[in-house]
């Protein structure tokens, strides 16, 4: 069977936590029968610089208990290392953060932790390891599936004229997104969550929408129908 992996960004993991269902993380990864895989720009996101705030000290040490219990896994599980990953997160910040602008400045689209989660799905890809990018944020799934669309929501929310560099766009289609609310979904239907009332799934997907995953209402209703 061939190796697969599902690559979280920070945003979706403290999703997870901040709504008291890292457990199901854990059960999903049982039935995912892959690696769930974060780079150390995310550790450093998740784990190491909330692990020295008091608000957040709780969660950190939560999802380090979930580091060291296999669940969650770094880049080297799969022999890849950190310096391959740091290698291309420079370029992939450039291409991204030089791709849109306006007034003659740059638009700042994504950080480090983004951007080194799009390189270690490419180095999977490379490997032959079909994988996953687990992102809630909208711009970066956009940067990569819908960059016009991208164009317009800027220029609608920055109410200016938008200039781009639609050269870049290639850069970013090779990757594929999947979200906390369509993980909570998977979880819902393979019977991973404990709670059995006919509102819970409701209550699972606007848990994690209102915790930052940007999906729509009319998506959610969506997915209560399937």
């Amino acid at each position: 069977m061939k190796e697969k992996a599902l690559v979280f960004d920070s945003g979706s993991i403290i999703n997870f936590s901040m709504n008291g269902s890292l457990d199901i993380l854990t059960k999903l990864k049982k039935v995912f029968k892959g690696k769930f895989l974060i780079t150390e720009d995310v550790k450093n996101e998740i784990i190491k610089r909330p692990l020295n705030i008091k608000k957040f000290k709780l969660g950190a040490l939560k999802i380090q208990s979930l580091l060291n219990e296999g669940v969650i896994e770094m880049p080297s599980s799969l022999g890849i290392k950190d310096s391959q990953i740091e290698n291309k997160v420079h370029e992939i910040l450039e291409t991204s953060n030089k791709t849109f602008f306006a007034s003659e400045r740059y638009i700042h689209l994504i950080d480090r932790g983004e951007a080194s989660s799009l390189v270690l799905s490419e180095l999977l890809s490379e490997k032959g390891i079909k994988n996953l990018i687990v992102i809630d944020e909208r711009t970066t799934r956009m940067l990569c599936e819908k960059p016009e669309n991208l164009h317009k929501l800027l220029e609608t929310k920055l109410h200016t004229k938008i200039r781009v560099k639609e050269e870049n766009f290639s850069r970013f289609l090779k990757f594929k997104f999947i979200r906390s609310c369509e993980l909570m979904y998977i979880a819902y239907k393979k019977g991973l969550v404990d709670l059995k009332n006919g509102n819970v799934l409701d209550a699972l997907l606007y848990a994690v929408k209102y915790r930052g995953c940007s999906v729509s209402r009319n998506e959610i209703e969506e997915m209560k129908r399937l």
